[in-house]
């Protein structure tokens, strides 16, 4: 009699409940409710309130953001069951008691010779989902998921798409397991063109990503990977490598990035990792270019190439002019055996890479007097900043997300495991056919990518040619 009573009472707070809730008709002949928490943490609603803040000359209304929002889904049991793997799960196994709450209401439906695409809304069965902002890190994820549940019912969506909405519902259609139709719609349903990456010119770094650019290009790399957009991902992953993230400095502040959307700032199986060697591999490249030049210049062994009458006056000029325009342009830092001198050394991690090698070319070729005209170090340098440049330009920059997908070990840039470290290190030669060789003068050459990965890999390099 108590357990009569008890599920009575149950009854009765449900029927209160979809009363109160709002209740958003995605299949009006839907035979299933889907009683939705959204959750927001405080952080993430400030950040949110403050990106939303009106500007100077273009106020804008600031959304009503609440750290709780509840709402109900009218939908279709067997399209969400088709098409996601986790409502497939949730909703069709009976082990799961919401599989059998679903079962025992539609037979009462049944007995009662009512069909569920006729009964009244508050008479279907209910399904309870809790959603938190642990992923997404977004405030408003509500209109993302009316939208997921519409793609996946065959209807448009109604939200305009930015992409922080992609993101937002890419990891929405992640969670639930539901990427392909998600994935369908974001190439054929959306008519929305992805914004270009835009640096800004800064006086110390040159062209450098603001952080709202490197946001946006982050979300790219979140969308195309959980949403399977291959091109997309090729051009953002090599964008991000060129031009660096503030997440790989030192500097950076983990907690700040965690209100801003964990998943950007920390990309998923392996990629932020990937992203970050694969830059640092670039970097140690053509840092070695500098380094191997000033160790030729302050060794025992002459560099001036004027024959009989070659001086080691012209060596100590060009060494001192080397040095100079190299610390004058930021690409060296001089250090003594202090510790408080570790401090004045530059962060490199949101410096573009091109805008490197476009400094080195300004190298001049600095002459003692009129007779040693290829003394120095522009004629050496020039055909090694072409050979790089020729490089950066394969495809082996980026990352292949099918390759990725199916044999991330082979693709990836780190060294194996089953490599000894007692191996000889690889070394990369700038030899004489390389240096003359006039395919590799210009970028997208062809068959470059096996030669890209052996120089940018390597653990020493050698630019002196023998001739």
């Amino acid at each position: 009699m108590d357990d009569s009573a008890a599920s009575q009472d149950a009854d009765l707070a449900d029927d209160s409940a979809k009363a109160q809730l709002d209740i958003i008709e995605v299949v009006p002949e839907g035979d299933l409710l889907l009683d939705v928490t959204f959750e927001t943490s405080k952080a993430t609603l400030k950040a949110a309130r403050k990106a939303a803040r009106p500007r100077p000359g273009r106020p804008i209304a600031q959304p009503a953001l609440r750290p709780k929002v509840r709402l109900s889904y009218r939908v279709d049991l067997a399209t969400l069951k088709g098409h996601s793997r986790y409502f497939s799960n949730l909703l069709g196994d009976t082990r799961f008691s919401e599989a059998r709450s679903i079962a025992e209401a539609l037979e009462k439906l049944s007995i009662r010779k009512v069909k569920p695409s006729e009964a009244d809304a508050k008479e279907l069965p209910v399904v309870k989902i809790h959603e938190d902002d642990e992923a997404a890190r977004t405030a408003g994820r509500e209109t993302a998921f009316e939208d997921l549940l519409r793609i996946l019912h065959g209807k448009d969506a109604v939200t305009k798409p930015t992409m922080q909405y992609l993101a937002t519902l890419a990891v929405l259609a992640d969670r639930f397991d539901c990427t392909a139709p998600v994935s369908r719609y974001l190439t054929h349903g959306f008519k929305y063109k992805w914004p270009a990456t835009q640096a800004r010119l800064s006086k110390e770094d040159g062209h450098a990503l603001s952080r709202p650019a490197e946001e946006t290009l982050r979300q790219k790399i979140l969308v195309a990977w959980l949403l399977d957009q291959p091109l997309k991902m090729h051009t953002a992953t090599r964008e991000l490598i060129l031009y660096g993230s503030r997440k790989w400095s030192v500097s950076f502040d983990e907690e700040e990035a965690s209100t801003a959307g964990e998943l950007i700032w920390d990309l998923p199986d392996d990629l932020e990792r990937e992203l970050q060697y694969r830059r640092e591999c670039i970097l140690n490249t053509i840092a070695s270019i500098q380094r191997h030049f000033l160790q030729l210049y302050t060794s025992r062994t002459r560099q001036c190439k004027l024959g009989y009458e070659s001086s080691s006056s012209c060596d100590s000029y060009q060494l001192g002019e080397m040095v100079k325009f190299l610390v004058g342009r930021d690409l060296l830092q001089l250090v003594d055996f202090s510790t408080n001198s570790f401090g004045e050394i530059k962060d490199h991690s949101t410096v573009e890479i091109g805008q490197i090698i476009v400094t080195l070319r300004q190298c001049s070729g600095y002459q003692i007097d009129k007779n040693h005209t290829n003394c120095g170090l522009r004629i050496r340098l020039l055909p090694i900043l072409d050979y790089i440049q020729s490089m950066l330009s394969s495809n082996i920059i980026s990352i292949s997300r099918p390759t990725w997908k199916k044999d991330r070990d082979s693709v990836s840039w780190f060294p194996s495991e089953e490599v000894d470290d007692h191996s000889e290190p690889t070394v990369f030669r700038f030899t004489r056919s390389t240096a003359m060789d006039q395919r590799f003068r210009f970028e997208g050459a062809m068959a470059t990518d096996r030669l890209a990965r052996t120089l940018f890999t390597a653990d020493q390099w050698d630019w002196t040619p023998e001739y």
